[in-house]
């Protein structure tokens, strides 16, 4: 009789047991079918938002090498393109990639440049820019536009015809691959009257932003440049050079525009080019808001090894006094 109590209760506690098992199977089974699902979802669908990072290159590029594009605005053809000759010389051409926005209808060729390596790098669908208006944006945005056909381009750097590198490419290329972010000089504008109301129903004040013409960006930031279809018309009804605002697009727009699509925090806010403002010249040259012309009195070893703590480039208003080696 005492034996039978002690069964029954050994039956339900087995019973017990096969529903435990049961059910910590199906939890399992519901765990790992979840995952897969995840990882199918994750593999298929395109990222939101690039955030510029190596996992970023892998979604772009699958290659080992990396390019960076170097763009250049030119008035008409390179000054220092001897000089750029002999940065590039020597270096695999698998690490970049050379192009040209000029006036229209101008070809680099053995009459037309000293360096090989800007050999029909021109654009072909270039515009007439005007400095201080939206056409200098539009050509910029057009240098950019071609550079992302090359998936290989990953990293942008924007210059002038008057620029010039500081380092050598080895080190100015591991300087601008290793980070992951772009470099854009970027800060709240306040103090002039650039603003203007009309803009104030796309773009907040509190938005606004000034900086540096002279960029590097990251490629998901070349496409939010290039692809941007509500900012820049913005730029090319309301800020223009004018008498009471003198608004100048090419100091503005993609401070603006980054910071108005929230990419603040993937930009190095500095830019990498030094420039120097005329504030002490004559009238005219105070009045012209452009960099002052680098001589043999103010370029030297001293203020160039000085200049090179912080920046990789350089750029003037003119090139007569250029004499420089790399290091």
């Amino acid at each position: 009789m005492t034996r039978k109590p002690a069964s029954r209760r050994g039956v339900v506690w087995l019973g017990w047991k096969l529903v435990i098992a049961f059910s910590v199977s199906l939890c399992l089974l519901a765990l790992l079918r979840i995952q897969l699902q995840y990882r199918s979802v994750a593999t298929l669908a395109p990222p939101l938002s690039v955030a510029g990072n190596e996992i970023a290159l892998r979604d772009y590029y699958s290659g080992d090498r990396p390019k960076v594009a170097f763009l250049f605005l030119a008035r008409r053809d390179l000054p220092l393109d001897f000089l750029w000759d002999s940065f590039f010389k020597g270096v695999d051409q698998a690490n970049f990639s050379v192009y040209v926005h000029s006036v229209p209808g101008f070809v680099f060729n053995e009459e037309t440049t000293r360096s090989q390596y800007f050999y029909n790098r021109q654009l072909n669908n270039s515009i007439k820019v005007i400095w201080g208006e939206s056409s200098m944006i539009a050509a910029e945005r057009l240098l950019f536009a071609s550079a992302l056909e090359d998936l290989a381009n990953q990293r942008f750097l924007l210059l002038s015809d008057r620029c010039a590198p500081l380092y050598d490419f080895g080190y100015i290329y591991r300087y601008i691959i290793s980070s992951p972010k772009s470099f854009v000089d970027s800060f709240l504008h306040t103090k002039e009257t650039r603003y203007s109301v009309n803009m104030s129903s796309v773009i907040p004040e509190e938005k606004w932003r000034k900086g540096s013409q002279w960029i590097s960006v990251i490629r998901s930031h070349a496409e939010v440049i290039v692809n941007d279809g509500i900012v820049f018309p913005v730029f090319k009804k309301f800020c223009k050079r004018q008498n009471r605002r003198n608004c100048i697009p090419d100091e503005h727009y993609v401070q603006t525009l980054l910071t108005m699509r929230g990419l603040e925090s993937e930009m190095e806010r500095r830019t990498l080019t030094y420039t120097v403002w005329n504030v002490s010249g004559s009238k005219y040259e105070t009045q012209t808001w452009h960099p002052v012309t680098f001589t043999f009195e103010n370029s030297g070893p001293g203020q160039i090894k000085e200049i090179k703590v912080h920046y990789i480039f350089v750029c003037d208003k003119h090139h007569n006094h250029w004499i420089y080696t790399f290091e």
